[in-house]
């Protein structure tokens, strides 16, 4: 069980999304690895190193805005049991999403951490 790597989430507008991508590609000298349109939400995403942006309009970022990082995981049902057992709070249980799996938590000292493992 392990932690395979941390996103720090950026928010923004759509017509922001190709810029940041660009910055972000040459600020890690390397190319975007991820990128998706989450029709249900009305979110597009893209991930560029150990960065996860999200474009959205304000209405549809606000319920997301709360959560600090995602945490890609190889067992996300392995790390729900790790994470109630350490007084963490299940918010939104598994669930299949585009990219796999998803899971929201609080972490005990008020954190909320988005965990998704891929398929």
């Amino acid at each position: 069980m392990q932690i395979i790597k941390v996103l720090t989430r950026v928010y923004l507008n759509p017509t922001e999304l190709d810029d940041a991508i660009a910055f972000y590609e040459n600020l890690f000298t390397e190319k975007c690895w991820l990128w998706f349109q989450y029709s249900e939400t009305g979110l597009e995403l893209a991930g560029v190193g150990s960065v996860l942006l999200i474009a959205g309009s304000a209405e549809v970022l606000s319920p997301f805005k709360n959560t600090q990082a995602t945490f890609l995981v190889d067992s996300l049902n392995d790390f729900r049991e790790l994470l109630t057992e350490q007084g963490a709070v299940i918010m939104t249980e598994p669930e299949q999403v585009l990219t796999g799996m998803n899971m929201q938590a609080i972490h005990p000292d008020g954190t909320i951490i988005e965990y998704v493992e891929f398929s």
